[in-house]
């Protein structure tokens, strides 16, 4: 199997390069390859390396994620999150690859408390959630076989995420204000690598298995719960914590107004996902933790 992975660089790109080498030869690429062009703002080009490379199976975990970014440059963003998965779609169906395109829960308005199912009426909120859901409903139309996995809140051990904002501010300050009326549950983009190695093993034997579901850690919780898991953690270690555990204030989000309307409700539905591919999801706390202790420093 030849497996070509656009966007190696990033969070989830990067914990791919290591899930998918063991099922055939690896072409990974980012927006600074040199021998094949991968610059997502110029999607037609990328049509010139599908072919030139000629995979089996396309990932993509390329994609415009400044979510405030996106509102001041639409333009770009609708390159990199809809135009391009287009393009890539279009070349995996004239090719007979699979196409492995990655999505978000903010195609969907937030409403409610239900996790959000695979079928449920979308109504993206931001220019962001307009892009990617754009982007998906182009995979689709391509007539590609295809597999869209829709994932909320990933973080990586890997670079800046939100657990170690919170860790330097309970360093820095007495007192923390964190929202809690988004829910959602933090996925570790290593869960993601891992469960997208697993659906392209089933699929490759059953072309059937084609179409999009969501991905994402167990359990549910709002930023201000997963701050204090991380603070706890860190107070549990031995870290020098200032903030005290009821100086960690609940507040929602008209507190930090921002360019993109995030949504409320970021619950996904994964029981799809876990039938049919045999997975089991683990809780969101547990992804956290290791991730913690794998980044601690001694």
């Amino acid at each position: 199997m030849k497996i070509l992975l656009f966007g190696s660089s990033g969070q989830v790109g990067w914990e791919l390069q290591r899930s998918l080498a063991p099922l055939g030869e690896l072409v990974a690429l980012n927006s600074h390859s040199r021998e094949h062009p991968a610059d997502f703002s110029r999607p037609e080009a990328l049509a010139q390396t599908v072919r030139a490379v000629a995979p089996d199976v396309i990932v993509n975990a390329a994609a415009h994620t400044a979510v405030d970014k996106a509102e001041s440059e639409p333009a770009l963003a609708q390159a990199i999150n809809a135009e391009a998965p287009g393009v890539l779609a279009r070349e995996a169906a004239a090719s007979g690859a699979w196409l492995v395109h990655y999505s978000t829960d903010y195609v969907f308005d937030g409403s409610g408390t239900r996790p959000w199912r695979e079928d449920d009426s979308t109504g993206p909120l931001s220019v962001y959630g307009r892009t990617k859901l754009e982007g998906e409903q182009r995979v689709r139309a391509s007539g590609c076989r295809h597999l869209i996995l829709r994932t909320s809140w990933v973080y990586a051990a890997r670079g800046g995420n939100f657990a170690r904002t919170m860790l330097r501010l309970a360093a820095e300050r007495e007192r923390l204000t964190v929202i809690d009326d988004q829910v959602g549950a933090p996925t570790g983009a290593d869960l993601l690598a891992d469960v997208t190695a697993h659906a392209i093993r089933s699929a490759a034997r059953a072309p059937e298995l084609s179409g999009t579901y969501h991905a994402a850690a167990a359990g549910d919780t709002s930023w201000h719960g997963y701050a204090r898991l991380v603070i706890e953690w860190a107070r549990a270690e031995g870290r020098a914590i200032k903030v005290a555990p009821e100086a960690i204030v609940p507040v929602p989000s008209s507190a930090y107004p921002l360019p993109a309307r995030r949504p409320l409700n970021s619950r996904l539905n994964t029981r799809r996902l876990q039938q049919t591919f045999g997975l089991t999801m683990p809780p969101w706390q547990a992804g956290v933790l290791r991730m913690l202790a794998e980044t601690h420093d001694p």
